[in-house]
Order: structure tokens, then sequence, then C-alpha cells
């Protein structure tokens, strides 16, 4: 599975960089923007910049499009669009008010 493939891509990425707490969440049945969306927390907004660009570079580098990076302006969420997976990257304050994990697994 394609989607498999990029998603351990960004894990791996992510790890690297030492981002914490991966999620990824099957959102074929609740949204037509993607089928994935993996979501990590980053230490400041410096990190949740260096994560998505680390990530970026890494599909890039194995042959995986990417179609843009947003919010890396402010870093507070940054959002990566792999196509199938959208990897949100978020600080902790971020993450916690917008608790994504609840709203697309309930």
């Amino acid at each position: 599975m394609k989607e498999q493939i990029i998603i351990e891509n960004i894990t791996r990425a992510i790890e690297d960089i030492k981002g914490r707490d991966i999620s990824v969440i099957d959102v074929r049945n609740s949204s037509d923007v993607a089928d994935y969306y993996m979501i990590c927390t980053g230490t400041s907004t410096r990190h949740t910049t260096a994560i998505a660009e680390k990530v970026s570079e890494s599909l890039h580098r194995n042959g995986i499009r990417t179609y843009g990076i947003e919010g890396e302006q402010s870093g507070d969420w940054v959002l990566l669009d792999a196509g199938s997976v959208i990897l949100h990257v978020m600080i902790p304050q971020a993450r916690d008010a917008y608790q994504l994990e609840k709203l697309y697994t309930a």
C-alpha cells in the first residue's frame, strides 16, 4: 500500500529529528481531503518547522511528491500535504487546544 510507505517514511523522519507523540488516523470514511492524518508534537515553533522540512526532504529523497507546507511562518501548527497522507506538526499548546485525535476518532 502506497500510503503505508509514506507513513513509514514520515515516521522515520519525525523520529530522526526527535518529534514526539506520533499518531496515525485513518480518515478514509470521514474526509475527502486525505486517507490518513498524521499528527506529531514539536517542542517549539522552530522545532515544528524543522520537523516539516525534514519530512519534506525525506519524502522527496525517496521519490514521494509533496504538495506544500503551510504554517511555517507561525510554527504553532505546520501542515505538510503528501497527497493521501497529511501531516500536522503542532506545539503542545496547539495540540491540546485542537485535539484532532478526538475530532477524527469520535
